[in-house]
């Protein structure tokens, strides 16, 4: 337990001793955290649309009714149409038809983002834009070209939109949360530098450090002096010469 005790005092001592570089990056760091997040960052905004695989209007028309096979086997399409979705092939319509996006087809490639609901025939396309307005638009874009694309592709009409995205929901970086993240990392940041010096200082300061060195006592301590306190010692001796020197007075 005094062991303990101990080491925590000396854990105090290094952050005391440390102090100032760990305010030093915990202002700085939080500060440029809190400059960024509420003066250089564009609000992000994310729009979804909903596409299910079906049954293909041919094959409804010759049985009738749903078969389990026919579920699975647009289970798998799905992984296909996810990979589809992104080639050049529904990417440059999507710019062809709808060139009010100023998109290129690279571009639209990087923006989309295709999931799907497992065990499900439902995929999820969803785009990020820093425009409200846009990040509508693109999806629904997609989602049309892709839905009339298909067909064309792989000889089959079994794809439908289930539904359109109507508004966008603002994914932007919080400001407050960004700054109580850099305060957290700053502090961990700093505290460990400040441990960190501590190590590699090798330099003997105390008594303690000759005690731990050495494994000797020590017996006298050499205090250090500086240029003030020659000046301050000059100063003494020179007044205690002066009043100890025999003077005379002259009465005008």
């Amino acid at each position: 337990m005094v062991e303990s005790s101990i080491e925590l005092k000396r854990y105090a001592a290094v952050l005391r001793k440390r102090v100032w570089l760990i305010v030093a990056c915990v202002v700085v760091i939080t500060g440029a955290t809190g400059i960024y997040s509420y003066f250089f960052t564009d609000p992000l905004y994310q729009a979804s649309s909903k596409i299910i695989v079906n049954q293909s209007k041919n094959s409804n028309e010759k049985t009738g009714h749903l078969e389990l096979n026919d579920v699975n086997l647009n289970i798998q399409l799905v992984n296909t149409y996810k990979e589809i979705i992104k080639t050049y092939a529904v990417m440059d319509r999507v710019v062809e038809k709808h060139p009010e996006l100023g998109l290129t087809a690279e571009q639209l490639t990087g923006k989309i983002e295709v999931s799907n609901v497992i065990d499900s025939q439902v995929m999820i396309l969803s785009i990020q834009d820093h425009s409200y307005e846009n990040a509508i638009k693109i999806v629904n874009a997609v989602a049309t070209v892709f839905k009339a694309t298909i067909p064309t592709i792989m000889s089959v009409d079994n794809v439908e939109i289930l539904s359109e995205a109507k508004i966008a929901y603002d994914i932007s970086p919080n400001p407050a949360l960004n700054l109580i993240i850099g305060f957290i990392v700053s502090l961990m940041v700093s505290v460990g530098a400040a441990f960190l010096l501590e190590y590699l200082d090798d330099t003997v300061k105390t008594e303690a450090d000759i005690t731990g060195l050495l494994g000797v006592p020590t017996f006298a301590v050499v205090a250090v002096i500086t240029r003030k306190d020659l000046v301050t010692q000059d100063k003494i001796t020179n007044k205690q010469d002066l009043e100890g020197a025999p003077y005379a007075t002259v009465n005008s």
